[in-house]
């Protein structure tokens, strides 16, 4: 199972009723939600992650099966890549969307699935603890994960930083790393709504030394959007609408109906290496 790890000292923490503690006596206390905040002041610097805005709207937005295709693609590939008994870090899991329905597939099928899930975001982390039955989460850095060497089989990477080292630490031998991230021509429509020189995603495959990429798919299909709110929730759970000025977020609110293009690549890495 993937070992959750002190901050301060590196021991490995035990989960008590309310609170996790190392044997050197470091204790973090679970907030009512479940999640245990295990990111010291030092490493989080200014970034928090998404805020409440971004994740009430990914809620909204995610909640009307628009990605659906994509998470039973995700389902999918856990499923063809997992043994009998599952060790699996969600690696910037937000408010568990796609973790939650990993667990369900798995335990559907007769595994057992033990699932850690980390992000840098407590707005995130308060709902995702209510969607899975048995998942462990934790506010810390994908750059210094949580977890012991080599103590997961499976690290899902979903639209969230690509931390290969990391990944590479504490993945077994053998063992997968799911990533997902936008192809080039993701939203395409919705950015030529809202900007006057829209731009494709650059989408090269991420690279780390001893990690081997298997399998790229891409899933392209069409999104229809007829829900003002739901328009309007899709943009702002991007990180464009950071960058993008009240005017152009505006043309936004003239939209009935959108019609635009969801696009995907899902890639396939395996451990090579002893770490």
């Amino acid at each position: 199972m993937p070992q959750i790890l002190c901050p301060v000292c590196g021991g490995v923490l035990t989960e008590n009723e309310k609170s996790y503690a190392c044997s050197k006596g470091h204790s973090f206390d679970r907030a009512k939600s479940g999640y245990v905040n295990l990111l010291i002041s030092h490493q989080s610097g200014s970034q928090h992650g998404d805020d409440r805005e971004m994740v009430r709207s990914r809620r909204a937005f995610l909640e009307g099966g628009y990605y659906e295709p994509l998470r039973a693609e995700i389902c999918k590939t856990v499923l063809e890549n997992s043994g009998a008994e599952v060790s699996l870090l969600d690696s910037g899991c937000g408010e568990c969307w796609y973790t939650a329905e990993v667990e369900k597939t798995l335990l559907k099928a007769g595994k057992t699935a033990d699932i850690v899930g980390i992000d840098i975001s407590k707005d995130a982390l308060k709902m995702g603890d209510r969607r899975g039955e048995n998942l462990r989460l934790a506010v810390a850095s994908a750059y210094r994960l949580p977890c012991g060497n080599e103590s997961c089989d499976i690290i899902l990477n979903v639209f969230a930083p690509f931390a290969g080292e990391e990944y590479l630490r504490t993945l077994k031998k053998g063992g997968c790393l799911i990533h997902v991230s936008p192809d080039e021509g993701h939203l395409w429509e919705l950015k030529k709504a809202v900007y006057d020189k829209p731009y494709l995603n650059d989408a090269p495959a991420p690279a780390q030394e001893g990690l081997t990429l298997c399998e790229e798919k891409k899933l392209h299909y069409r999104i229809e959007i007829d829900n003002k709110e739901h328009i309007k929730a899709l943009f702002m759970m991007t990180p464009y609408a950071h960058k993008t000025s009240q005017g152009d977020i505006a043309r936004l609110d003239s939209l009935e109906h959108l019609e635009v293009a969801a696009e995907f690549v899902i890639r396939l890495y395996k451990k090579t290496v002893e770490f």
